[in-house]
């Protein structure tokens, strides 16, 4: 068996992994690479394959092709529905003759994404419930594939085990142990305790915070967070705005039901909210849907905009933005473009983290002087991760006991902690956890 690197290894995003199993091959998730996209939409707003793959936004998987493996692709299997591990999806599926197979948020997601893009792929979309299983046909012989539920910033996430004849393989990008989440499913420990005892041969781990001494808080957490600000400290008079991640269905179903407790109506602005929102909806994860208006086109944003300035405590406004991102509803009104006036003392909940690239906090910082001018009073990091920390991680390796493990999901600077964190439960660097770069490949 080989595994081969393909994104996600050297940066936060992009993430690509292949399994070659000989006649077969696997590839987990096909993201793209977030901070050359949000310079694109800035520059042109034009995407091509070619030019993505320019700006290196998307996985370079044409060592598929130098290797000979392209045609051997039987599926492409997608973790979550989050764009650095599906949204290159759309640009690199139709090179495969392989189905694309996800949990039914996932797929919906994945859906509006071609569908924004006028993209026809011919590869089939098929839907596996969280915590069941799929069969992946390869040239002689069938692979299961486990979509054990799993906790993270979105819904639906799942740990992916391909069962081979050299054991499981795990594909455990992006998650965290919530015992207590919102919105969803708690994480299958029995399966995971299961799989353990099956023999775990390789690990490929989300360690993006395996240096930071912590056990990631539930998202209840965030919840209590939000609920302290908008109860203690909001001005009934006041503008008030929320900005979170358009991914996060739990988050704003709390955001949701506290604008409701406080009398005010929710209006959501913005093409990346419908998205998921509609996409919650049509699997029957959305709870909220019925006690928010959105308003995503121009007109729309315009006449909810007007309606909100003439009687702003009537109002609470989720909208995008949080990073600072050019072009985004948040950005826009910063800058004066859309028919809203921040006043003196309005509050504006950031209800996220400022991802750590150096375009986003550049962005963010901006932004945040914009918005200090006008005297809004802002609130930042009403947030938990969505991703496990060190003591998580130091626990689920003793759980599941791997053979082996690889770091994934960021540049070595983050993921190099995970190696330690191994070291000092037994593994041994290069020959039982080996940190990779993209395009590298490991044979067990």
């Amino acid at each position: 068996m080989k595994i081969y690197g393909i994104g996600g290894f050297n940066e936060v995003g992009k993430n690509m992994t292949a399994v070659d199993l000989g006649d077969d091959v696997i590839l987990f998730d096909c993201g793209l690479f977030l901070p050359p996209i949000v310079e694109l939409e800035e520059a042109e707003k034009v995407y091509t394959e070619k030019r993505l793959r320019a700006i290196k936004a998307i996985p370079s998987d044409y060592i598929l092709d130098s290797l000979g493996l392209r045609k051997k692709v039987r599926a492409i299997i997608p973790s979550h529905a989050h764009l650095d591990h599906i949204g290159g999806i759309p640009w690199l599926a139709y090179r495969y003759k392989a189905d694309i197979i996800g949990t039914p948020f996932t797929i919906e997601v994945l859906k509006t994404l071609l569908k924004d893009e006028q993209i026809y792929l011919k590869n089939k979309l098929k839907v596996v419930q969280p915590n069941s299983f799929c069969y992946v046909q390869g040239k002689n012989k069938k692979y299961k594939v486990d979509f054990i539920n799993i906790t993270h910033s979105t819904i639906q996430c799942s740990m992916l085990a391909l069962h081979t004849n050299e054991g499981v393989v795990l594909y455990a990008n992006d998650f965290k142990f919530d015992n207590f989440p919102v919105l969803g499913k708690k994480p299958n420990w029995e399966k995971l305790k299961e799989i353990a005892k099956e023999g775990v041969k390789v690990l490929i781990v989300d360690a993006l915070y395996s240096g930071d001494n912590r056990k990631t808080a539930s998202e209840k957490v965030a919840r209590t967070l939000l609920e302290d600000v908008l109860f203690t400290t909001t001005n009934e008079n006041a503008g008030l705005f929320v900005t979170t991640f358009s991914s996060h269905i739990a988050r704003l179903k709390s955001i949701t039901e506290f604008g409701k407790k406080l009398n005010r109506k929710m209006i959501f602005l913005g093409r990346s909210l419908n998205k998921y929102v509609s996409a919650a909806t049509r699997v029957n994860l959305c709870p909220f849907r019925k006690d928010v208006e959105i308003a995503t086109y121009r007109n729309q944003l315009q006449r909810a905009l007007k309606k909100i300035s003439k009687n702003r405590k009537d109002y609470m406004v989720v909208c995008t933005g949080h990073q600072g991102e050019p072009g985004s509803i948040l950005d826009r009104l910063s800058r004066n473009k859309l028919p809203f006036q921040f006043q003196n003392s309005d509050h504006l909940l950031f209800s996220s983290s400022v991802i750590p690239t150096k375009a986003t906090i550049e962005n963010r910082e901006r932004l945040d002087n914009r918005l200090k001018k006008r005297g809004v009073r802002m609130f930042s990091n009403l947030h938990v991760s969505g991703h496990a920390g060190r003591e998580d991680l130091r626990d689920f390796i003793n759980m599941i006991n791997p053979e082996h493990i690889i770091p994934a999901h960021g540049e070595h600077r983050l993921t190099a902690p995970m190696v330690e964190l191994a070291e000092e439960l037994g593994y041994k660097n290069k020959k039982t956890v080996h940190l990779i770069n993209n395009k590298q490949m490991l044979r067990f």
